[in-house]
């Protein structure tokens, strides 16, 4: 995925989010146009993977291409609610404990919601195994 210019991170946070909703849109974009290249080789049919010899490879294509405009939509949505928390006075300050968010964290992902500390906690909290069931 492209990233902003270094140049880019000396102007203001809004202004390298939006940097960052451009480049995002774009993916979709391309995505999207990948999609519907997909669609367009395929036909209109679904294909018998078990059958066509190139079903399998087009239906991991169109699988990929998915999941990747998935993970993009998602991408764009954290940026716009980044922007959102710019707009609202809150952008920079952690969700969880509201201290402010090292400015390498907002450089490395410009909407981050959560200060390293707690990020890290999330994460640990969500690795651990939950505790067997009785009964």
């Amino acid at each position: 995925m492209a990233r902003v210019a270094p140049s880019e991170r000396l102007v203001s946070p809004g202004r390298r989010l939006e940097a960052e909703v451009g480049l995002a849109r774009a993916r979709l974009d391309d995505l999207t146009a990948e999609r519907q290249a997909i669609i367009e080789v395929s036909g209109a049919a679904v294909p018998d993977d078990e059958h066509d010899a190139e079903g399998s490879t087009i239906g991991f294509e169109r699988a990929r291409v998915s999941a990747l405009t998935e993970a993009a939509r998602a991408h764009l949505a954290e940026l716009v609610e980044g922007m959102a928390r710019l707009d609202a006075g809150s952008y920079g300050r952690c969700d969880a404990c509201g201290q402010a968010i090292s400015p390498e964290r907002l450089d490395a992902i410009p909407a981050a919601r959560h200060c390293l500390a707690c990020s890290g906690s999330r994460s640990r909290h969500r690795l651990r195994p939950s505790p067997p069931v009785v009964g």
